[in-house]
């Protein structure tokens, strides 16, 4: 009985964070790539006998807005590249949820040192997506 008492009274813990952080990081890549690899075999049923001309190059500057736009467009249509671009986010944002994670988690602990260095890791993250892709 006692023993159940303790167990109840236990605060979230480091091991619980780091089951969570594992989980979060297996379960993030798994799924990203069974996205990608659903969209690459709904990529090759529609496009498989085309010839790409390589010769030629596209240059694509858009924003992240435009991009996700388009991304978003895409997955609902259903075409195939957009689907494999959506694994390929999904894999980027991964570990991005896992330093998010981390500075609840620093947060919870109170540790303030952490949270403002996770903080501004999330500020570079999220500068360097918003000036990435536009020059």
């Amino acid at each position: 009985m006692e023993k159940s008492k303790v167990m109840a009274q236990e605060k979230f813990g480091e091991k619980d964070f780091q089951k969570i952080v594992g989980n979060l990081l297996r379960y993030g890549v798994w799924i990203s790539l069974s996205v990608a690899f659903i969209g690459g075999i709904v990529y090759l049923l529609h496009h498989g006998n085309d010839i790409e001309n390589y010769s030629v190059f596209k240059e694509n500057d858009r924003n992240i807005f435009e991009v996700i736009g388009a991304v978003y467009n895409g997955v609902i249509q259903g075409r195939g590249e957009s689907i494999i671009f959506l694994g390929i986010v999904l894999l980027f944002l991964t570990p991005v949820f896992r330093v998010l994670l981390s500075l609840f988690s620093f947060l919870l602990e109170k540790d303030y040192l952490y949270v403002v260095i996770t903080a501004i890791v999330i500020g570079i993250i999220i500068m360097s997506i918003s000036f990435g892709f536009s020059h």
